[in-house]
């Protein structure tokens, strides 16, 4: 299916009369070249190379009642003499648009709407003037932005104030704001956001501390970022410091858990610092979203968006902050610069991420969060099939969504590459590539042809036969014939124990002293189906594995208990964990499982009662699961 209009089209050049003309008329100078019409980024339809947005000053008034928000975007743009400036916009109600000029009069601009994508939205088409400096844009929201997610008083922790929150990734900004929304145009931005009162307001930018007693908040982001990380959150929230930088914003009810859990958040910090230069964005806090969350965290810069379901209370699913910390470099420092290389992002963080995590605790506990992840693209590769071409790191998306191709293979297979390279160049060498990439690209984009050839220039003797593999291993589908050297000594030490309960299902007691929750995941995985009808209450009796409140092992435990012929009472256990839960990560396996396993009517009505409490994402990627389109 084609999702959008493709914008390629040949250009013819007279040559001839050209070369004629300039031999006849020497005195006239040399035209400008012309500009290529293909879009630079296949998911928007702005075209940054004719005219671009450099700075934002945004207005936003939420308005809870009407479940809507109202907005001026003031754009200082840049452009030589061009014709029209386009905007990405998706559901977005367009009142009227001024232009500004040089000398600061205002004229009434005229717009049209030109592409109309079910995808991609719409292209807004602003004429400009000859000495446009910026474009006014007077909007609304809609009930179909999908970015935005309007929480009732009665699905928040504290059921005293309703919640807004916004999720941009991957090209849902333009349902908020209107915007050039591609991740390789950058922007700095004011804003100030008026909420109702007693509420709590916090963005991507510097952030309040305390409430505002009127409800107005004022924002600063001066570092350019590109659109889909402008994120906000309204409700009933605070803030508590964890160390000199960095701090947490959550419910009252979580508040203290959360500090607690993020404990090792400044040392973490400290740690990146270490590893690959300074931390260049002021403070980095997080904050606990509700659990209708749809990913498990945003790496909005300066604020991290989180799922309360990292939240275990033994600070065992911190590899999460790890990763979002880490995108402060890779990501949000140096960004892919379209989603056909999205790999350049989340394959730079996960390994960013598991470095992180080594340092401070350890490579046996590191190695355990990277076999985990290996175990998940190999998973992943083998349902999609190895000849799929959307398991290349390298994608070509020109006619596809974006989110059709944002799966584990940029993240794990994107880290082994890396993984690669560190083991064939050594790791003081490779870490000394990192800091350079890191500091030559910074606040740009960056593409993975950029890399590659940085690469070639930093190593210029790098072995052939390792230049060779890296270029399989980013432009083929598939994976490369390479385990990493990772330290496996305690997953084997769980096989084991697992040999002992085949042999005695009903009646051995694993050895689970010290399991952290990685072990017990990779025992969950390992268990073969239950056929003796005994393992699962062996585990359930001794370890209370239904009773978990640690959402990883509990999902990989429900969805376990899916594949061995539940029960309607079982069913009911499920259905509590989708109305509780709203991470994608968890939802929609859970759902998928059930129609596999022959739930399907049970799945379509847990899905009818727990689909007013998920994001938009994760309701659109569940409705899709249960009925898909022929």
């Amino acid at each position: 299916m084609k999702y959008f209009y493709s914008m390629k089209q040949v250009l013819f050049v007279g040559i001839s009369l050209i070369i004629l003309f300039t031999f006849c008329k020497p005195e006239v100078k040399e035209k400008e070249p012309i500009v290529e019409t293909r879009r630079p980024d296949p998911h928007s339809f702005s075209r940054p190379d004719i005219a671009v947005t450099k700075h934002l000053e945004l207005e936003l008034s939420c308005d809870f009642q009407q479940k809507q928000i109202r907005g001026i975007a003031l754009y200082d743009i840049e452009h030589k003499s061009a014709d029209e400036i386009i905007f990405d916009v998706l559901h977005l109600n367009i009142d009227s648009i001024d232009l500004i000029d040089n000398r600061t009069a205002v004229t009434k601009a005229s717009y049209k709407y030109i592409e109309n994508d079910e995808v991609l939205g719409k292209g807004l088409h602003v004429k400009l003037n000859s000495n446009t400096k910026k474009v006014k844009i007077y909007y609304r929201t809609s009930a179909d932005a999908i970015a935005l997610q309007w929480l009732n008083v009665d699905q928040t922790n504290t059921k005293k104030l309703p919640y807004l929150l916004t999720q941009s990734q991957s090209i849902y900004a333009r349902s908020w704001i209107p915007c050039q929304d591609g991740p390789g145009i950058r922007f700095t931005y004011n804003a100030v956001v008026n909420v109702p009162e007693n509420m709590m307001a916090v963005m991507s930018a510097d952030n309040p501390q305390k409430r505002s007693t009127d409800g107005r908040y004022t924002f600063t982001m001066d570092i350019p970022i590109p659109a889909y990380l402008l994120a906000l959150a309204v409700g009933d929230f605070d803030f508590k410091p964890i160390g000199n930088r960095t701090g947490v914003y959550a419910s009252s009810d979580i508040l203290d858990k959360a500090v607690w859990e993020f404990a090792d958040l400044e040392k973490m910090l400290e740690t990146a610092e270490t590893l690959y230069g300074k931390y260049p964005w002021g403070r980095y806090d997080v904050i606990v979203l509700p659990s209708s969350f749809p990913f498990g965290g945003m790496e909005n810069p300066k604020l991290t968006f989180l799922t309360p379901t990292c939240i275990a209370g033994d600070r065992s699913l911190t590899s999460l902050l790890a990763h979002e910390l880490a995108h402060s470099w890779s990501g949000n420092l140096v960004t892919n610069a379209t989603w056909e290389d999205f790999w350049l992002n989340e394959g730079f963080t996960t390994y960013f991420e598991n470095r992180i995590m080594e340092s401070l605790y350890g490579k046996s506990y590191a190695d355990m969060l990277s076999l985990l992840g290996y175990q998940d693209l190999k998973k992943t590769i083998e349902e999609m099939g190895d000849t799929n071409v959307l398991t290349k790191l390298k994608l070509d998306l020109e006619d596809e969504d974006p989110e059709d191709a944002l799966s584990d293979i940029a993240y794990e297979k994107g880290k082994t590459l890396l993984r690669y390279l560190e083991e064939r160049q050594g790791r003081a060498d490779w870490d000394g590539f990192l800091k350079s990439y890191f500091e030559k690209f910074k606040f740009k984009s960056n593409t993975t042809e950029g890399f590659v050839k940085y690469l070639d220039e930093y190593f210029p003797t790098m072995n052939k036969g390792v230049r060779d593999t890296m270029q399989k291993w980013i432009y083929n589908p598939g994976l490369i014939a390479f385990q990493p050297n990772y330290d496996n000594s305690r997953f084997l030490f769980v096989e084991k124990q697992l040999e002992e309960l085949l042999k005695k299902p009903g009646a051995y007691k694993l050895k689970t002293r010290n399991w952290s929750t990685h072990e017990w995941l990779h025992a969950i995985r390992k268990l073969p189906k239950d056929i003796t009808k005994q393992i699962i209450p062996n585990l359930e009796t001794n370890y209370k594995l239904h009773e978990s409140g640690n959402k990883e092992i509990a999902f990989a435990w429900l969805k376990y208990k899916i594949e061995n012929n539940i029960n309607a009472k079982e069913i009911a256990k499920v259905e509590n964990f989708l109305l509780q839960v709203g991470r994608r990560k968890f939802v929609l396996p859970l759902y998928e499982s059930l129609m596999k396993n022959g739930h399907e009517k049970e799945a379509k009505a847990i899905f009818t009662k727990a689909k007013s409490g998920y994001h938009p994402i994760t309701s659109n990627s569940v409705n899709e699961a249960l009925y898909p389109r022929i």
